[in-house]
């Protein structure tokens, strides 16, 4: 529960600076979006695509991608047909919670070793600051309230406490952890793209719209050099 409390406090940190910059674009939600559309490739760029290939094999990667592509198309069709409220957050914060379990099972399995205790709980607040601005950014863009964000931030910490727990009586295979990661890289790329680019190309002039997805970039790559 300790590392689920600093969980929250990153993605709190993140939410916070994911608010300023809604407050500077706060006349325009299709510039958040794009913001937030152009952070996370940039995320899945220069972070999470070249160290899942580092540390899984890329069949168990690719599937899951594929998988995770799937996913979203079902998802997105189902969401947008029930009339969901935010369905593009819905299915960001989906992404976010399956990319934090492989993380969460492994921090499980190493709780045993104190000596790593600092490192792990110093990886937890930087790694999770871009997913804390990510979800932010997504679910201000489409006029969410603050305390749903931090509804959001409560139950995302819940649930990495949970497979935490998990993680010290049960260690996932490596196969396992390749796949859950490749389908959250296929549903934040699916979801980045398709939702939160796509979805406003005619809505902003070509301009705004190179502006916006590079500022989102430039600061997922400001993010990088923080957790690095």
């Amino acid at each position: 529960m300790i590392l689920g409390g600093f969980l929250l406090f990153s993605v709190s940190i993140g939410g916070t600076i994911a608010w300023v910059f809604s407050k500077l674009f706060q006349h325009t939600t299709q510039g958040l979006s794009l913001l937030c559309g152009g952070f996370l490739v940039g995320l899945l760029i220069l972070d999470i695509i070249p160290s899942s290939f580092h540390l899984y094999k890329s069949f168990g990667l690719i599937l899951g991608i594929l998988i995770g592509y799937l996913i979203f198309q079902l998802l997105n069709s189902l969401l947008h047909a029930s009339h969901t409220q935010n369905p593009s957050a819905t299915l960001l914060a989906i992404a976010i919670i399956i990319h934090t379990i492989p993380i969460s099972l492994t921090v499980g399995n190493l709780l045993g070793n104190s000596a790593l205790s600092i490192t792990i709980t110093a990886s937890i607040i930087l790694h999770h600051l871009p997913e804390g601005f990510a979800l932010s950014t997504a679910l201000l863009s489409q006029g969410e309230r603050l305390w749903r964000l931090f509804l959001y931030f409560i139950a995302f910490s819940i649930f990495f406490s949970i497979f935490i727990q998990i993680g010290q009586y049960w260690e996932l295979t490596e196969k396992s952890q390749g796949l859950l990661m490749g389908i959250s890289i296929g549903l934040i790329a699916t979801a980045s793209i398709s939702e939160f680019i796509l979805h406003h190309f005619r809505s902003v002039t070509r301009k705004s719209f190179l502006t916006y997805i590079l500022l989102g970039y430039f600061l997922s790559y400001v993010f990088h050099m923080l957790i690095e």
